[in-house]
């Protein structure tokens, strides 16, 4: 039991020090100027993606369930943090509060529409929760894109047609303008900031894994039937395992809003091609592995933009080492090397002791 214990805590120990190693790396390159500026602008979406990754990987690796709503999570918090942001701009000036405060909000909306979705699509499985799951993620990026608010003198103003309908007086200003989203989000998300908050989510999934209620939802995962045999409430640990993922997401929806000073919801941020990108880093980076979330997530995210220098080959080579990186994961024979290579070296060290 001690053994086992021992090793988690090194497994967890290794988790985060990849991630702190990772932002001191980054932040000595900054000092001794070696970043250019297009990776700086890499950074906090490189922490939203890995965020992503992390939180999606509770739903399909631990659950044992497959998701694509995660982009329309991520579009509730970012959407609900910088509403509230832009309208407290000038009543709270003091942004790390106005920030905290913004993840709050973003947070806690996630989790309710995840509670909201939860409660009737978690009944279904395979396939069909995956077209469910995605379908409301196109519900909610085209929702946001026919809403318009406004706020003046006598308070908001709600319209799904144009900012005409608003019906403002002189004074009002636009806040939410349909396709074009929100403009002028304060920028009080950093990079820091976004290596904190992947510190946390690691923290929060590494926490409830290891805990008795994770263990019910990798029980249901494996076997329902047995699961529910045993008197383990399918429903309530499903729910709960949904519902954290979907804040958590909410949560990189809050960095990714704050780090933008247009947001707009379309397909490439909010839509299907989101929900099916951080599906791939968490198949890629192996499924219920954190840190392989995290690697394929900052890798793929990286990868189009360090070949940019190749414009005509860039995405023959991306397909090419996603195609590598695939095989290399969930081949029987790359899997079968792996657990020879691995088992040799442990039993080299056991001989040397």
């Amino acid at each position: 039991m001690l053994k086992k214990m021992n090793k988690t805590i090194k497994n967890n120990a290794i988790t985060y020090g990849i991630v702190i190693a990772a932002y001191i790396f980054v932040q000595l390159l900054i000092a001794t100027g070696n970043l250019s500026s297009l990776m700086k602008g890499l950074m906090v979406p490189l922490c939203t993606y890995a965020i992503l990754a992390v939180s999606l990987n509770l739903v399909v690796g631990y659950l044992g369930e497959l998701s694509l709503g995660h982009a329309g999570f991520m579009c509730v918090g970012a959407f609900s943090s910088a509403f509230f942001s832009k309208c407290m701009k000038d009543v709270i000036t003091i942004a790390p509060l106005r920030f905290f405060l913004a993840l709050l909000i973003g947070a806690a909306v996630a989790a309710i529409f995840g509670i909201l979705i939860g409660i009737p699509v978690l009944r279904l499985k395979g396939d069909y929760l995956a077209i469910v799951t995605l379908a409301f993620g196109e519900i909610i990026k085209n929702l946001v894109n026919v809403l318009f608010i406004g706020k003046d003198s006598n308070g908001f103003h709600f319209s799904m047609k144009d900012t005409m309908s608003l019906h403002m007086e002189p004074d009002g200003k636009v806040i939410i303008n349909g396709p074009q989203g929100i403009t002028g989000t304060p920028n009080d998300s950093n990079f820091t900031i976004g290596m904190i908050l992947l510190l946390i989510t690691l923290f929060i999934i590494i926490r409830l894994v290891q805990s008795r209620d994770g263990r019910a939802i990798m029980a249901i995962r494996d076997n329902r039937i047995a699961a529910e045999s045993v008197g383990i409430n399918i429903t309530k640990y499903k729910l709960m395992a949904f519902t954290i993922s979907a804040s958590l997401a909410g949560v990189a929806g809050v960095l990714y809003a704050h780090n933008l000073s247009t947001l707009s919801a379309n397909t490439n941020n909010f839509g299907y091609n989101m929900s099916i990108m951080v599906l791939v880093f968490v198949v890629l980076g192996g499924i219920g592995n954190l840190r392989g979330s995290m690697i394929a997530a900052v890798v793929l995210t990286l990868l189009p933009e360090l070949l940019r220098g190749l414009q005509d080959y860039r995405m023959l080579i991306y397909a090419v080492v996603l195609i590598i990186m695939m095989l290399f994961n969930w081949s029987p024979k790359a899997i079968e090397w792996r657990e020879k290579y691995l088992k040799f070296g442990k039993n080299k060290k056991k001989e040397a002791q």
